[in-house]
């Protein structure tokens, strides 16, 4: 009789490696390991042949870099995810596709179980668990390390004892996708401290940096960013480019203290060059060519749809209807922002689009200035009437 299956999502490390065994040992299932790749740029091949190795009756690799640029890195340009004014949420972004994917081959599989390697004071249990139950609830699922109570140094026991590779271990905890790399644990998790040096891989230090400033030329159309310096360029090569550019001038560094959804503050570090160039140059075309009421609108919406995303919340109806709003403002978001890197910073220096809102006849104080400034008085007079009617009560209440 053949056995329950269950769809493991695989990262190749340790516990994702230790947890094939561990299920396919305590469920009595067999285990099909699959691998998303979003861009973290690593040995997939080997990913694969090692989650055979230790055990899966099969491991697959999925390649969805392309997809992750196309529809989710492009909402978050539109919504210019930041979640608390900060990061931009890299890795929330990603586990709802690697989330699909998994739920895709367990349905195609027929398995009767999906995993995470996930521990339970994380984010990402319910970033993956949550994106299961709105794509398949019927799904069950196992969380091997909330249940196996195995400490790090008992986990390296058990990988020894059933010929599980150990790899190196390493200072740091760390996470990567084409739109950032995040950085926990060991020194990191004093906040009273500042971040060491070697915990940084994508970004030199900001004062190392070259001394002449950069300066790089994005082009969009309706939002997505197209080409760089008039190059016309594939999303994940786009961004590619920017992340090595941003990071040679020290471009994209968070340090932060972090509310995570499980209610724990953690000290975070995350380096992202390449979001934090294209989201200031995103946010300053808007200011060009969104009319006044839509952009102040859409920055409270957008505080909303990061919240969406930090949480898990990407397969839900209120996401969708926030995106149809996004993109209906994206309309207009076409042309291009030259952006001037220098010592860690990125700042928008100047901007162009067939779209702009910006009339220089109005605009200017010098010759040639078309605003009728005598028209001002009645507005004021308008404008002003509540704060003058409420006054003129109070004064005759007193």
């Amino acid at each position: 009789m053949a056995k329950p299956k269950c769809v493991l999502a695989y990262s190749g490390g340790l516990d994702t490696s230790v947890a094939i065994r561990w299920i396919a040992e305590t469920y009595q299932v067999d285990v099909i390991a699959v691998a998303v790749d979003v861009g973290e740029e690593r040995d997939y091949e080997g990913i694969r042949n090692k989650g055979e190795q230790v055990g899966a009756v099969e491991a697959l690799v999925v390649d969805a870099k392309e997809e992750f640029f196309s529809e989710h890195i492009t909402r978050a340009l539109a919504a210019n995810l930041t979640y608390e004014g900060k990061y931009v949420a890299f890795t929330s972004l990603a586990r709802p596709l690697l989330a699909k994917e998994q739920v895709r081959v367990a349905l195609e599989k027929g398995a009767q179980y999906v995993a995470h390697g996930c521990t339970g004071k994380g984010n990402d249990q319910v970033r993956f668990e949550v994106s299961y139950a709105a794509l398949a609830p019927e799904l069950e699922v196992i969380a091997p390390a909330r249940e196996w109570g195995m400490n790090r140094d008992e986990e390296e026991a058990y990988a020894k004892q059933h010929g599980i590779p150990v790899p190196e271990k390493s200072k740091y905890s760390t996470d990567v996708n084409l739109w950032g790399r995040s950085i926990e644990c060991d020194d990191i998790e004093d906040p009273a401290q500042p971040p060491p040096e070697d915990a940084w891989e994508w970004t030199v230090n900001p004062l190392e940096a070259p001394d002449e400033p950069a300066e790089v030329v994005v082009t969009f159309d309706r939002g997505v960013p197209v080409a760089l310096d008039g190059e016309q360029m594939d999303g994940v090569s786009l961004v590619g480019k920017l992340n090595e550019l941003g990071g040679a001038h020290g471009v994209g560094r968070v340090n932060m203290m972090e509310n995570r959804l499980v209610g724990i503050k953690s000290r975070e570090l995350y380096e992202a060059p390449a979001a934090t160039i294209l989201l200031e140059a995103h946010r300053d075309l808007e200011s060009l060519v969104l009319d006044r009421e839509t952009m102040h609108l859409k920055a409270h919406l957008e505080l909303k749809w990061s919240e969406l995303i930090y949480y898990g919340l990407w397969f839900t109806p209120l996401r969708e209807a926030l995106d149809a709003f996004m993109a209906e403002t994206q309309k207009t978001v076409s042309g291009e922002v030259t952006v001037k890197l220098y010592k860690g910073h990125a700042e928008a220096v100047a901007r162009t689009s067939p779209n702009s809102l910006y009339d220089l006849s109005l605009a200017t104080y010098g010759a040639g200035d078309a605003f009728d400034q005598t028209a001002s008085r009645g507005f004021i007079e308008v404008f002003g009437l509540p704060a003058r009617v409420a006054a003129q009560a109070r004064r005759k209440s007193e």
